[in-house]
């Protein structure tokens, strides 16, 4: 659920601009950001400071932003 929030929040915030671009400014295979963006890879946090930087944003920011696509009860623990 994570990953899947993580690909929708940043596919949103990237609008227009190339995954390819982006790939290249930042250091992230355009790869990577399409298997992100499909929720297929869990990002690592260097990862999330490189897509939040890429959309002018703190990850602080990009991170609420996932946070706010998960439910209220969302645990990543298996009780």
């Amino acid at each position: 659920m994570i990953c899947s929030s993580v690909g929708i929040v940043y596919k949103d915030l990237r609008g227009k601009k190339s995954q390819y671009i982006i790939g290249a400014e930042y250091g992230i295979p355009s790869s990577v950001i399409s298997e992100l963006e499909r929720g297929k890879k869990d990002p690592q946090l260097t990862t999330i400071f490189k897509l939040a930087e890429s959309c002018g944003i703190k990850p602080s920011q990009l991170l609420a932003k996932v946070e706010e696509l998960l439910p209220d009860d969302f645990s990543v623990c298996d009780d």
